[in-house]
């Protein structure tokens, strides 16, 4: 088999069809020699018949084997060589398997070439990347310093009404409310009526307007100013720190994306590109594998904006699932019964979660399983899980195709993505890798002509049948 390395792909597939002729033309033969001799002792028609169902049968057997052959040293090489480039191009990860595509003449070791090329290229830029990243890097400290010293709670908000920035006080503020959140719409903490009056008024005067305000809930009252920026650049919302319950915490800095600030419509997600989406990334830890009767015990989500993963927004969460943890289960997760033990229940968690994910797509690993848990309970905590949802496992089958392995752990290792072994098996550190995963395959999406929320879907439902297998 070593010579057929070295032979062209032009001439490898030659010798497929020469070997597909000649076998058939042998094997016709052959069948009409069996044929005459029957026919020599039974008759002119046994001899005839036995011909013509060896030669079926014959052709059909060589056919199957000339297809598994093309199959398994041209079609699949040739597929997995493509899905390897679009992992490297896109994803910066993966790269040409040259022992697959051995059989494939040039094609791979130019492949190689053009990969290496290109990551010489993108190593270069980032580089480039990297020096400006350490400078805007030092100027965001010194923004955190400033800001975290002024008594007031800040939040900028495009002129769509969503949040682009938010400082530490602001975070304390907007937390008792609901959690922060970059792109969260404004009245998610705040009633819409005095807001917007105000916000009117400002826009109409251009000066800065002070208002008293209700929270969107809880009952809550903030002092609150609106500050035009310029026209058509969003404003300012800022509450002073006097009226205000901040509770003790340690340091938060400015959480902030100024690609936010060109906000749009979020009223239809299903038209909305796969990019400008945000996204909750979560995964769940339960004392069992039976959705009907097991209990969560810890939820872990992160969220990701414009294809990016918000540093400090995430949600960990030990769950008190009412149960006993079985020991099985702990030594998967590591959740103890005395982890557990005064934490919040499921009706309280699952809310915050849900609050957590306001207007975003959910996305897990195996959705249909840590659904089944929060729906269950969803009467309890007293929410309707209504969220577009994405399955990380469908994702990969659209991008890489049924036949490979899905499982988190072959997904991160095909990307590149590294999940710390004390991190795996724990809801925020596998809800962590499944979001770096699900930022690398909006690329991949995107270079495979699946731009919307609603193309991802339709495509991801072609593999359902994986999930039920899985389930």
């Amino acid at each position: 088999m070593k010579i057929l390395t070295t032979l062209s792909l032009r001439l490898r597939i030659f010798l497929f069809f020469a070997l597909l002729a000649v076998s058939g033309v042998g094997l016709v033969m052959a069948s009409l020699a069996i044929g005459y001799a029957r026919a020599q002792a039974n008759g002119l028609a046994s001899g005839f018949v036995i011909a013509g169902v060896l030669s079926g049968f014959g052709l059909l057997a060589l056919s199957v084997g000339v297809w598994f052959l093309f199959d398994e040293n041209v079609a699949r090489p040739i597929e997995r060589l493509a899905t390897g480039l679009r992992s490297r191009a896109h994803a910066g990860a993966g790269g040409v398997d040259k022992h697959a595509a051995r059989y494939l003449g040039d094609l791979a070791p130019a492949a190689e070439a053009v990969s290496e090329q290109l990551m010489k290229s993108t190593m270069d830029q980032a580089s480039i990347v990297a020096s400006e990243t350490a400078r805007l890097s030092a100027d965001k400290a010194r923004l955190t310093a400033l800001l975290s010293e002024i008594p007031v709670a800040m939040i900028l908000v495009n002129p769509a009404h969503q949040i682009v920035l938010y400082d530490k006080q602001a975070a304390g503020v907007l937390s008792q409310v609901c959690p922060p959140r970059l792109n969260a719409s404004i009245f998610d903490y705040f009633k819409k009526g005095p807001f917007l009056a105000a916000h009117k008024k400002m826009i109409s005067t251009g000066l800065e307007q002070s208002f008293t305000d209700l929270a969107a809930a809880n009952g809550l009252e903030f002092e609150t100013r609106l500050k035009p920026l310029g026209p058509g650049d969003g404003y300012l919302v800022i509450i002073d720190d006097a009226h205000t319950n901040i509770a003790p915490d340690q340091s938060r800095p400015v959480v902030f994306d100024f690609d936010l600030m060109e906000g749009q419509a979020t009223d239809n997600l299903m038209d909305m590109h796969l990019n400008d989406l945000t996204y909750v990334v979560f995964d769940t830890e339960t004392t069992g594998l039976l959705p009907h009767k097991d209990e969560v015990v810890q939820i872990g989500a992160v969220r990701v904006v414009k294809g990016k993963i918000v540093p400090g927004e995430i949600v960990n969460q030990l769950v008190d699932p009412g149960i006993e943890i079985p020991p099985a289960s702990t030594k998967v997760h590591g959740v103890t019964n005395a982890m557990v033990a005064g934490k919040p229940g499921i009706d309280l968690a699952g809310k915050h979660l849900h609050d957590f994910a306001r207007g975003a797509v959910l996305v897990a690993h195996n959705a249909p399983f840590d659904m089944a848990f929060l729906r269950r309970h969803a009467e309890t905590c007293g929410v309707e899980w209504t969220h577009p949802i994405l399955d990380t496992v469908l994702l990969s089958a659209v991008l890489y195709g049924t036949t490979e392995v899905h499982t988190l752990d072959a997904l991160c290792e095909r990307l590149g993505v590294t999940i710390p072994s004390e991190l795996r098996h724990t809801a925020l550190g596998d809800a962590q890798a499944t979001a770096e995963v699900l930022c690398k395959m909006l690329a991949m999406l995107h270079s495979r002509g699946v731009e919307t929320l609603a193309g991802a879907i339709a495509e991801a439902k072609k593999h359902k049948r994986l999930l039920d297998d899985l389930n």
